[in-house]
C-alpha cells in the first residue's frame, strides 16, 4: 500500500515574515524544553521577555541556529553573549554563552559557537539559554524583537493511505 505524506507547516511569527523551511534549527541538542516563552511588551520600553529560555546543562555546546556572521562575542552587563547576523536583517542572540567563535566568523547552521554557562536566574533548570531574535529594521524603522521559536518550522507529518494504482 502506498502512502502520501502530507506536510503541514506551523509557524507563529506575528508580524514577521517566515523564513524558508530548514534555514534554522534549535541552538541546543537534543531539542530542549522551553522553560519560558517570548512575551512581547506592549511598548518597546516596557517589561517583557524578549526571547525564550531553553533548558540545558552547564558546559553544553550551543550551536548557531542558522547561517550568518558573528557580530558580537563578549560580555554585556557581566554576562557572556554571542550575536549572529543572518540574511533578511535578522539577528539571533545567545546568553549566557562563553564564545568559541570570534567576531567576523562565518557560521553555518549547527556550527558550535560556545558553551552554555550557569547564571540565568529566572530559569529553574541547572542552566538556561536565553535565545533572542530581532529584526534590524522592524516597525517604525527601529529594531523589533520577535519570537525565535518562529524560526523553527514545526512540520508535523501525517500519513494517509491511498489506493494502489
Amino acid at each position: 500500500m502506498a502512502v502520501v505524506a502530507v506536510l503541514l507547516a506551523v509557524c507563529e511569527w506575528g508580524t514577521a515574515a517566515a523564513a524558508p523551511s530548514g534555514e534554522f534549527g534549535w541552538p541546543l541538542r537534543p531539542r530542549p524544553a522551553v522553560e519560558r516563552r517570548f512575551d512581547r511588551p506592549a511598548q518597546d520600553w516596557l517589561p517583557g521577555h524578549r526571547g525564550v529560555d531553553l533548558a540545558g546543562t552547564p558546559g553544553q555546546t550551543v550551536v548557531a541556529a542558522g547561517a550568518g556572521i558573528v557580530v558580537f562575542a563578549g560580555e554585556v552587563a557581566g554576562k557572556p553573549v554571542v550575536s549572529i547576523d543572518h540574511s533578511g536583517g535578522l539577528r539571533t542572540t545567545y546568553e549566557p554563552v562563553r564564545a568559541r567563535v570570534s567576531v567576523g566568523a562565518r557560521v553555518a547552521r549547527g556550527t558550535p559557537i560556545g558553551a552554555l554557562e550557569e547564571g540565568h536566574a529566572e530559569c529553574a533548570a541547572p542552566a538556561c539559554l536565553h535565545w533572542g531574535l530581532r529584526r534590524e529594521a522592524g516597525r517604525r524603522g527601529r529594531p523589533e524583537y520577535l519570537d525565535p521559536l518562529g524560526l523553527l518550522h514545526f512540520v508535523p507529518l501525517r500519513l494517509e493511505p491511498v489506493e494502489p494504482r
